[in-house]
């Protein structure tokens, strides 16, 4: 489907899948220069399978220090780099809730997203924080702006979960087994140049994938539910990179 024709929430999460940073709004704590003010700062980001944002911050960050005092954050998901005219270009704005995350998962799709990460991912002033989706402000280009709900921006027409346990094994077996597959979804079907591509995710909307410090998006024809799912529109797309190879 075009991008023009999809939903606002999918649109918006599939910016958000797509990118590996955001720019995150905190209210500066009491006590701070000037105290309320906003306060913005760059983080990298994973996305998991239900569209919440997970970030690794330290504690010694003004961004974390203003959390532990109002938890309300905003993300600015950027879609617009190297256009012309940035303002035809997509933007998401998400509102809602960060709070830490021990869930051991949300830790692995983080690292797996930034493996530079895992340098400091374990030091004590660092922890994982999962934000709770309220609302997201979408613009798409001029006159595409949407202001959408939290269940239209999350992914939950079904149950994530499954495939999310399902995950580590089918990137190890992506990467160790099939990475011809791999370099092909990334040449003939997103145009990147050719290179040392991985696949770091899968979730039920498609695949992420990274080289050094540059990543893509496999967009799934359809969702999927379970590993046998994933495995299926995995097959198609590879089947259609090589046709296209010829």
């Amino acid at each position: 489907m075009n991008d023009a024709n999809l939903p606002p929430g999918e649109l918006a999460r599939k910016l958000m899948r797509g990118l590996d940073r955001a720019y995150l709004a905190t209210a500066m704590r009491s006590g701070a220069l000037d105290a309320g003010a906003p306060y913005a700062s760059l983080v990298l980001v994973a996305i998991d399978h239900d569209a919440s944002p997970i970030l690794l911050i330290s504690t010694l960050a003004d961004h974390t220090r203003n959390l532990a005092e109002d938890d309300r954050v905003s993300l600015l998901f950027d879609g617009t780099l190297g256009l012309a005219e940035p303002l035809t270009g997509p933007r998401v704005s998400l509102q809602g809730r960060a709070a830490k995350t021990a869930e051991p998962r949300h830790r692995a799709r983080f690292l797996a997203r930034h493996p530079g990460a895992a340098m400091y991912a374990d030091f004590k002033d660092f922890a994982f924080y999962r934000v709770d989706i309220a609302r997201a402000h979408l613009v798409a280009g001029f006159g595409r702006i949407h202001w959408i709900e939290r269940d239209d921006v999350r992914f939950a027409a079904i149950d994530p979960t499954v495939l999310a346990d399902a995950e580590a094994d089918i990137v190890a077996h992506m990467n160790d087994d099939h990475a011809d597959a791999v370099q092909l979804y990334a040449a003939k079907l997103l145009g990147r140049d050719s290179g040392e591509w991985r696949m770091t995710g899968v979730d039920p909307e498609g695949a992420d994938l990274r080289r050094g410090g540059e990543v893509a998006r496999l967009a799934f024809g359809h969702p999927v539910r379970d590993a046998e799912g994933a495995r299926a529109e995995l097959v198609r797309l590879v089947k259609q990179a090589r046709h296209i190879q010829g």
